[in-house]
């Protein structure tokens, strides 16, 4: 098992940034890749980011390259995703989810372990 606990969310003016963090915690040694996805009302849950636990490679959906970063901190066991320029198409609930199988993958279905989101509001 592995529990993923998310935080950073926040009410932010568009244009502006916002870091968010997601713990990880329990058997991390069978993560192979993690992923942030996130959900506004209404719709469905859309993959964000990606990242590689072993060499960290990054992955980014269309909408956020250029905007957004995935990173990770090993000794924190953290991983980060830095949004840039935040537009009022953002705003939504942003969870972090592990694959034990492989990375990048955006169906979330294909995700074994999730966090419990954090709100992320923009405001124009």
């Amino acid at each position: 098992q592995v529990q993923l606990a998310e935080s950073g969310g926040q009410l932010v003016q568009a244009g502006g940034s916002l870091r968010l963090s997601c713990a990880v915690s329990g058997r991390t040694y069978t993560i192979y890749g993690m992923g942030w996805f996130r959900q506004a009302p209404g719709k469905e849950r859309e993959f964000v980011a990606a990242i590689r636990w072993s060499d960290y490679m990054p992955k980014y959906a269309d909408t956020v390259k250029g905007r957004f970063t995935i990173s990770r901190d090993n000794a924190k066991n953290t991983v980060y995703l830095q949004m840039n320029s935040l537009t009022p198409d953002d705003p939504a609930v942003y969870s972090c989810a592990v694959d034990r199988l492989h990375w990048g993958r955006s169906e979330p279905s294909e995700y074994d372990y999730w966090g419990q989101g954090t709100q992320v509001t923009v405001s124009s």
